[in-house]
């Protein structure tokens, strides 16, 4: 009696599973940082300054460069047309970014390619 139930619960885990893989930032389960991330920039917004503080500090704790990096380029992104936020985020994160050693997309050559 108990089976049907228990199949359609464990079918639909599964399918939750497979779905949730699905990432932003990397193609792959998303773990640590990215995972959160990936759950901001599917919001219409651009995190506050602080936020992307915490996330560049769990990246530099992973020693995950490429997520930091990542970070900061989809930040960018999401400012879209408001050209001035941007700006504003690097300006308030500096101090953070010197001090974990992590450069900006623009000081690693990646906004020309």
């Amino acid at each position: 009696m108990l089976g049907a139930p228990l199949r359609r619960c464990a079918v639909a885990a599964a399918a939750a599973a497979r779905a949730s893989r699905r990432s932003l930032l990397h193609s792959a389960p998303a773990p640590g940082p990215a995972a959160g991330m990936n759950t901001l920039v599917g919001y219409d917004l651009v995190p506050e300054p602080k936020i992307i503080d915490a996330a560049l500090r769990a990246c530099r704790r992973l020693n995950d460069f490429a997520s930091a990096v990542r970070i900061l380029e989809v930040v960018k992104d999401k400012a879209g047309p408001h050209k001035e936020i941007y700006p504003y985020v690097i300006q308030e994160l500096r101090p953070t970014l010197n001090e974990l050693g992590i450069s900006t997309p623009e000081e690693l050559g990646l906004d020309k390619v």
